[in-house]
């Protein structure tokens, strides 16, 4: 599959003039948002944050049902998606993040959640703290790695996904749940306006912190539409690299197989 020219790089929240400097804002702007930000996501979304990771574990369901497997869930900010990717499922679930406040309300959740069915508990699910560009891992480790919601906020999204590559074995799946720009149209321009102008001021009521809720809609704006997203993942030397959109073309689901050795 060919690569589709990206709108950018990597994120670029406002004032940043380097991937560095760049990966550091978006450090800091979770950090600040830590505290509401589950509420936030719940509220902003009318509950449909739970629905797509819900969904999205659906898909991998033939990987989490194995017991020999593991799972790295990147960008995991406060665990919701490793969550959901545990309830019912066999495999080890790993999550990884580096806003440290982010991680200390995934261990809090996990340690408080009763026993699942299943092999899996929330209490035994690790959080490491860990930059998704360089991550603390050995080649070829993981048999799926997911992300939801923040593999948009990358500084270099080739390099990230070069590294989810490198971790992954070899037949091992990539997940990637993501915001997308709706089609054209009545029901695209409603959402636009929700996005853009409601959403923020609602984020910015609830968290006090209104320069993160104004780079979500623009980082949203900036990031691939998922046939560009599709075609990096192709040019990168993820095989078989699908996806699904959901709500009206809002988000999408990518998936793609690390080439198997031959």
């Amino acid at each position: 599959m060919n690569e589709i020219a990206a709108p950018v790089k990597g994120t670029r929240p406002e004032g940043a003039v380097n991937e560095l400097d760049a990966s550091r804002k978006v450090r800091e702007m979770f950090t600040q948002i830590a505290p509401r930000y589950d509420l936030l996501n719940h509220l902003l979304s009318f509950e449909l944050d739970r629905l797509w990771r819900a969904r999205a574990a659906k898909c991998l369901r033939s990987i989490l049902d194995r017991s020999d497997a593991l799972v790295l869930d990147l960008c995991s900010g406060t665990g919701d998606l490793a969550f959901a990717l545990a309830r019912g499922g066999k495999a080890r679930i790993l999550g990884a993040d580096f806003a440290h406040t982010m991680l200390v309300r995934a261990r809090a959740k996990a340690a408080s959640h009763p026993a699942l069915d299943g092999a899996n508990t929330f209490a035994a699910m690790s959080f490491f703290e860990a930059d998704a560009l360089r991550l603390p891992f050995a080649d070829a480790s993981f048999d799926l790695v997911t992300s939801a919601f923040g593999f948009r906020n990358l500084a270099n999204y080739k390099a990230g996904l070069r590294e989810i590559y490198r971790i992954l074995k070899p037949g091992g799946t990539i997940a990637i749940l993501e915001f997308a720009e709706p089609p054209q149209g009545f029901l695209g321009d409603v959402y636009r306006w929700y996005f853009t102008k409601v959403l923020p001021k609602v984020g910015w009521l609830i968290s006090g912190h209104q320069s993160a809720y104004k780079y979500l809609p623009k980082s949203v704006a900036r990031f691939f539409r998922p046939p560009e997203l599709a075609g990096l993942l192709g040019s990168i030397g993820y095989e078989s690299v699908d996806y699904r959109a959901w709500t009206l073309g809002a988000v999408a689901l990518h998936t793609g197989i690390r080439a198997a050795e031959k």
